[in-house]
């Protein structure tokens, strides 16, 4: 059982809402739990990075560096996540999952609530941090 310290700790992580800025769309992200590699993708906010398109199912960008994973969970992604692809090191705004399976590689950080249209628009360099600090 958590300790109130380690509980207020999980709280200060889970919901925060992260901000991912193109000069065409905002699209919120909001964090759903606490594991290693989403507190290593906060700590690297505010962060630029240059969105793209990859194969008819996400939007990918890549840090500067990659996240850490040890003590993650994999996931079972679906339409409206924000993952960490820990092989090439990416994250992705999955919108087309269909077919994708359970992956210890694929670690969720949060969900989007963003329309296929908007997220189509978040391309190029875009600005990413916390919006509710």
């Amino acid at each position: 059982m958590p300790t109130k310290t380690e509980s207020a700790a999980v709280d200060q992580v889970v919901g925060t809402i992260v901000r991912f800025t193109s000069d065409r769309t905002t699209v919120d992200v909001t964090i759903g739990g606490d594991n290693p590699t989403v507190r290593d993708f906060l700590s690297l906010l505010p962060a630029e990075v240059a969105v793209e398109e990859f194969n008819g199912r996400e939007k990918i960008a890549y840090f500067s560096r990659e996240l850490t994973t040890q003590g993650s969970p994999g996931s079972d992604p679906e339409d409206g996540d924000l993952i960490y692809y820990a092989p090439w090191g990416n994250i992705g705004f999955y919108y087309n999952a269909d077919g994708i399976d359970y992956s210890d590689a694929t670690i969720h950080i949060g969900t989007y609530s963003a329309t296929v249209d908007q997220l189509a628009l978040l391309e190029g360099q875009v600005t990413i941090e916390i919006a509710n600090e």
